[in-house]
């Protein structure tokens, strides 16, 4: 008995690990969950004790004055940048992967650059250059700040998948008289597509997430994380909670769908 537990143990030692880093890192978002139905009213704020169970403040998640724009703002913005850096990327990558020319080494370099920067640098450097160049700094400021940022995670989300695709498919589609946009639309973009939307999920959440780099571009633009660290002086409302709670349980959704057809592919095998 003792022996077939030791080597349990040694079997499945990385993958207890590896459940104990994801409980970890779970449970500040469990916290956040419980904290949305907590009754504010019931012990001090941010506590458990004597935790009460409610529902007021998900009925009325934008309840807080300010907190409904500052979402609605951090949406679009995510949105345009998302939208920008994922065609800019996506052009990036093709013409990264698929053609040879002058520079295409420094390219590659300079793409991991953003992603290498920290964020205080790189919102400072860009404030620096809206200041000389003279734009007023407001919401197309800090849109142009995020696609420069998202830009590189694009790139290299869709440039891996396009490494990790078999040209030959494309000659054997051109082979049976399908010409160049034929074998895009119906070969290429269909296997490149995962990674495109891999890439726009992961830009959308950047985006959606920053505060340093907004806060050195906004000027007097107020979005949803510039909104949680002002209000986290004078203490967090529940409605703080309820978005937060609420975003992370769409993004599982999300993940979860573009999961149903590898199982069922795999169930179907």
């Amino acid at each position: 008995m003792l022996h077939r537990l030791r080597r349990a143990v040694a079997d499945h030692w990385v993958l207890g690990i590896g459940l104990l880093v994801l409980l970890y890192l779970f449970v500040p978002i469990a916290v956040v969950a419980a904290m949305s139905f907590r009754d504010a009213r019931a012990n001090a704020p941010y506590t458990l004790d004597n935790y009460k169970f409610t529902l007021e403040h998900w009925k009325n998640p934008f309840g807080v004055a300010g907190i409904g724009d500052a979402f609605a703002r951090s949406i679009g913005i995510a949105l345009l940048a998302t939208v920008a850096a994922t065609v800019l990327g996506t052009l990036m990558s093709f013409a990264l992967a698929r053609h040879a020319f002058r520079g295409r080494a420094a390219t590659n370099t300079l793409i991991f650059l953003p992603m290498a920067t920290p964020e205080i640098v790189m919102g400072s450097s860009l404030l620096a250059l809206f200041v000389a160049a003279g734009v007023p700094l407001g919401f197309w400021t800090v849109v142009i700040a995020h696609v420069m940022f998202c830009l590189s995670f694009v790139v290299v989300t869709v440039k891996a998948r396009l490494a990790g695709m078999d040209p030959r498919l494309q000659e054997a589609a051109m082979d049976l008289y399908a010409d160049e946009r034929q074998t895009f639309l119906r070969v290429t973009l269909p296997l490149v597509l995962p990674g495109i939307v891999s890439a726009a999920l992961l830009s959308f959440s950047l985006s959606f997430d920053d505060f340093i780099v907004t806060n050195f571009n906004s000027g007097t633009v107020v979005t949803f994380p510039m909104f949680v660290w002002g209000a986290s002086q004078r203490g967090i409302p529940a409605q703080i909670n309820v978005i937060g709670t609420a975003m992370f349980l769409i993004s599982f959704l999300i993940v979860l769908i573009g999961q149903l057809p590898r199982l069922r592919r795999r169930k179907s095998a």
